[in-house]
C-alpha cells in the first residue's frame, strides 16, 4: 500500500475509500446492493411512467 494520502472532496468517495483501505467488504457489499436496489427503483419508475404512443 502506498503512503500518500488521497483527499476527498465527495463524502460518497471518502467513504468508499474508508471501505477499500480496510477492506470491509461486507459493508462495501451492503452499500453497493442498496445503490443497485436505488437505481432498479428508478428504472421501474420512470418505466411505468411511460406510455406507449
Amino acid at each position: 500500500m502506498s503512503d500518500i494520502v488521497e483527499h476527498y472532496s465527495d463524502p460518497q468517495d471518502a467513504s468508499l475509500a474508508l471501505y477499500l483501505i480496510e477492506n470491509d467488504g461486507d459493508e462495501l457489499t451492503d452499500i453497493l446492493v442498496a445503490a443497485l436496489e436505488d437505481a432498479f427503483r428508478i428504472l421501474r419508475e420512470d418505466w411505468s411512467s411511460q406510455t406507449m404512443h
